[in-house]
């Protein structure tokens, strides 16, 4: 998989970009100069582009990652080919970060787009993808073999609370665009929520050890992934998931994802105060699409089902979920092409919150 950065004359912007991150701040000062001065640095940095062709491995190891038996739900074949469509929410696994270790942050996170100190702290907080479609209501898909531009822009910073603590926060909004031969293929804002870095102490080798929480046994746990495997009770379905450590190991390496929460359980335990580690929210927006898609493509001709994509979704994280939980998508479909969709955890709380336009 290579990546090709599109490098402006005189002072790359690559270059650029990498040089911001190691401006640091008075941790004294306020959420609201600090997303100010954010804002400020990207706005007059403009746009970052870089391109990339799109190999058929990530797709394949991605589908395995998922435990799909297939790639498409009307096709019996695994593998992806020259050409193949990009299923909806599949373009997260290219276009993946491109930094040294030791330019990452404490946690992990790859740190090109973090405020200043002290807010480093960061989480995918939700978002919207648009997939746009022609005059006759075909989409563009991005297709294997393509030579595809990503542009990525600052579109927001903003100093918020969090409800429940009172704490500061910044929240970043940003857009990547991704665009073939033929035009804008994927329009993905997300938004990111940068909390104050914590202490780091000194990480126990036994895990678990010297925290108050549990021992941790998602490490005994086997996949219960079914891709097939879907409830329908009238215009609501259903489907059951469990992510072990070893598919989130597996997706943050497909990713490029080093941020710790996700497979070191002494860091997500001892230093950001969680039970395990974390299901990626991105893998949770994978998951809510392919249901989606297992869904309509049950209706389509075989041939059909790999353009299968949606106008747009609009997601929001709302509490984690761990290695070793079992939890439910539920997909319910309303008028107009409108279906809500709810990722319940156990004890019913709601992991992600989700609307998809068809």
């Amino acid at each position: 998989m290579s990546s090709i950065p599109i490098l402006r004359p005189r002072l790359p912007r690559l270059l650029q970009l990498r040089s911001v991150r190691f401006s640091s701040a008075s941790p004294h000062l306020p959420a609201s100069s600090v997303a100010a001065s954010f804002l400020s640095r990207f706005q007059s940095l403009g746009p970052q582009s870089r391109s990339q062709i799109l190999d058929a491995n990530q797709l394949n190891l991605l589908t395995l990652t998922l435990n799909r038996p297939s790639l498409f739900p009307t096709t019996p074949a695994l593998a992806a080919s020259s050409h193949t469509p990009v299923p909806p929410g599949y373009h997260l696994v290219y276009f993946t970060p491109d930094f040294l270790e030791t330019d990452l942050g404490a946690d992990g996170t790859d740190a090109s787009y973090n405020p200043e100190s002290p807010f480093t702290r960061r989480m995918w907080a939700g978002g919207e993808v648009t997939w746009p479609h022609d005059t006759q209501g075909k989409p563009n898909p991005l297709r294997v073999g393509q030579q595809v531009t990503e542009t990525t822009r600052v579109l927001s910073a903003e100093a918020k609370v969090v409800k429940k603590t009172g704490e500061d926060m910044v929240v970043v909004g940003v857009e990547k665009e991704f665009s073939n031969e033929n035009g804008i293929s994927v329009i993905d804002r997300r938004n990111w929520v940068f909390r104050k870095a914590l202490p780091t102490p000194s990480i126990s080798s036994a895990p678990g050890k010297s925290s108050s929480l549990p021992p941790s046994t998602s490490h005994l746990t086997t996949p219960s992934h079914t891709s097939s495997a879907i409830l329908t009770e009238g215009n609501t379905h259903t489907r059951t998931l469990l992510q072990t450590p070893v598919t989130l190991f597996r997706f943050s390496a497909l990713t490029f994802n080093p941020h710790k929460i996700h497979y070191s359980l002494p860091w997500a335990r001892e230093v950001e105060g969680h039970k395990d580690i974390v299901v990626h929210g991105p893998l949770n927006l994978i998951s809510i699409l392919d249901l989606w898609r297992d869904i309509r493509g049950k209706t389509q001709a075989a041939e059909e089902a790999p353009l299968l994509v949606p106008q747009r979704i609009s997601y929001r994280a709302t509490s984690p979920l761990y290695a070793g939980d079992e939890y439910r998508v539920v997909l319910e479909e309303g008028d107009k092409g409108v279906s809500h969709v709810q990722i319940v955890g156990p004890g019913n709380a709601v992991a992600m919150k989700a609307e998809i336009h068809a």
